[in-house]
């Protein structure tokens, strides 16, 4: 059995496992509601709502597998914040650019895409706290811990 620990990008996308898997439900339902709803136009919003989740998640970890390796596995570095949020402000900066230039677009139906986002986003919510809460972050560092008393021990050897 190796000591070695896992590697990093195989913990970032070992986590992509759940949200992959929510947004190919998203992108069905999404699809067939919307086709019900609307049409083809309903069918292409519901599966390009899921799609920008997508796109969005992919960005993320991308950022992070960068900054990680940009700062050679030092999440505190200032270096790994930068590239991170770099990477939030680019969709940020996406998404307004995106739904601006759909919004005119006469084979989307806004209501099931808006509301394909909708649910995309808090998918993505509710994974991001999933996560956080899973984090092990130790609150100090290089601290040793006590050891145990051994009852065999002399008083002056504990």
């Amino acid at each position: 059995m190796s000591t070695q620990p896992a590697p990093r990008s195989f913990t970032v996308l070992s986590s992509l496992k759940w949200p992959a898997i929510a947004i190919g439900i998203l992108a069905v339902v999404g699809g067939v509601v919307g086709y019900l709803v609307s049409g083809v136009s309903g069918l292409v919003s519901g599966l390009l709502g899921a799609a920008m989740w997508l796109v969005f998640l992919a960005l993320t970890s991308i950022s992070i597998q960068v900054a990680t390796r940009a700062t050679k596995d030092d999440p505190g570095s200032p270096l790994f914040f930068g590239i991170v949020l770099g990477s939030w402000v680019l969709k940020l900066v996406l998404f307004v650019v995106l739904s601006i230039w759909l919004r005119a677009q006469p084979w989307l139906d806004p209501t099931v895409f808006f509301v394909t986002v909708i649910i995309a986003v808090v998918g993505s919510l509710v994974f991001d706290v999933i996560a956080f809460q899973r984090a092990r972050v130790p609150y100090v560092g290089d601290v040793e811990l006590p050891r145990t008393v051994d009852d065999d021990a002399p008083d002056g050897a504990r």
